[in-house]
């Protein structure tokens, strides 16, 4: 409890300001919201929440590393996580750091922890795949490089996964906060300090940030703050599943559905329907979607005071979406088939979901009309 109520209120603090101090550093922290067509929000608003965000995780696990709570593998993990961080925070100040600058730093912190931490995936629960991951080239080597690959490319997957769907005001804070809860509790059963102390350092953090963030978006994360986050958290999930064998890596693969699978979805869109590089924007994610085709726009013309409310409205039906992974995965953590099956049925619930948001055929209970007072007014007019 300490460790995430001392997260929390220097998340809260560290964020608090940030935002009363933005004259300071506004022109270099600033996020326009016409900088590009992926800006859903009004003014200019600060995007280094990320740093709020490292402190205060920071200062909580140095806490319960004082107390004797967690080894020094704790601070493995955190110096790891710099290269990713630092190569958003860059990008939040600069806007010139490319994709692939980035999608390297963030393998670079997941090759940093399998080493320091020697914890990588040798098994997934199927025969074949197993071999293949397990197999080391000389007899007694202290590295599987198929596993070493699959966890690196994971743990980066998932880093960059968060920082696609932080979109939307509260979307990914709440989400990450779901995939935190789901991997602390399992940690708790299974008695793991490292991964339950880091989960309960980033609720922490993520709920501070979110008191700012959420719905009025007076400060974002960033860059810094959702590769710090992604990173965290695939780390934390892989680090559960190989020091605890009775924890299947299926469950880690289920909480972080939602992002895992947009992620994935995005580049095959990019890629074979619209013939273009995967690492290029658009505005086709199901959080943009979701935005534009469930939530009917009011009459009236667009002002920028509208923005603010239909933005924070947008988020919600996404932690439903993420929490039916989420629920089955912590119900079913170590049972690895039903976990499978779990899966590939949320695959298709996302394929089915998604082709009819496309197509104007979403569910009718699941659209909202937002009327807006500037709307309103302009009737009246």
């Amino acid at each position: 409890m300490q460790t995430i109520l001392l997260a929390f209120f220097s998340s809260l603090l560290a964020c608090l300001l940030i935002v009363r101090l933005q004259r300071l550093h506004l022109n270099y922290t600033g996020d326009l919201h016409d900088q590009t067509r992926q800006k859903y929000h009004a003014g200019t608003v600060p995007r280094i929440g990320g740093v709020a965000l490292l402190s205060a995780a920071a200062l909580a696990l140095s806490w319960s590393s004082w107390r004797g709570i967690v080894s020094r593998d704790v601070w493995y993990l955190m110096v790891a996580a710099l290269p990713a961080f630092g190569a958003g925070c860059v990008e939040d100040l600069t806007k010139q750091i490319s994709p692939r600058v980035r999608l390297m730093a963030t393998f670079a912190s997941a090759a940093l922890a399998a080493w320091w931490l020697q914890s990588y995936v040798t098994a997934i629960g199927i025969p074949v795949v197993d071999d293949w991951l397990a197999w080391t080239p000389l007899d007694g080597a202290m590295i599987a490089p198929a596993g070493l690959l699959l966890t690196i490319v994971g743990v980066a997957g998932v880093a960059n996964a968060i920082n696609i769907i932080d979109g939307f005001h509260g979307l990914s804070a709440a989400v990450s906060i779901l995939m935190f809860l789901a991997l602390g509790y399992v940690g708790w059963v299974v008695g793991d300090a490292l991964t339950v102390q880091v989960s309960l350092a980033m609720i922490g953090a993520l709920v501070g940030f979110m008191f700012w963030n959420y719905p009025r978006g007076l400060i974002f994360m960033g860059d810094g703050g959702a590769y710090l986050t992604g990173f965290l958290l695939a780390q934390t999930g892989v680090l559960l599943a190989t020091r605890n064998p009775q924890v299947s890596p299926w469950f880690v693969l289920l909480v972080c559905a939602y992002p895992i699978i947009e992620t994935l979805f995005s580049m095959y869109r990019k890629f074979f329907i619209r013939k273009i590089s995967p690492t290029l924007p658009d505005a086709l994610h199901m959080h943009i979607l979701i935005y534009r085709r469930l939530l009917r726009w009011a009459a009236g013309p667009e002002v920028s005071r509208d923005v603010t409310p239909r933005n924070a409205a947008t988020s919600p039906y996404l932690w439903m979406f993420s929490s039916l992974s989420i629920a089955p995965a912590v119900l079913l953590w170590n049972q690895p088939t039903l976990l499978q099956l779990v899966f590939l049925a949320y695959v298709a619930f996302y394929l089915w979901f998604y082709r009819r948001l496309v197509r104007f055929r979403a569910p009718r209970w699941l659209r909202r009309s937002i009327t807006l007072e500037a709307d309103q007014s302009s009737h009246s007019r």
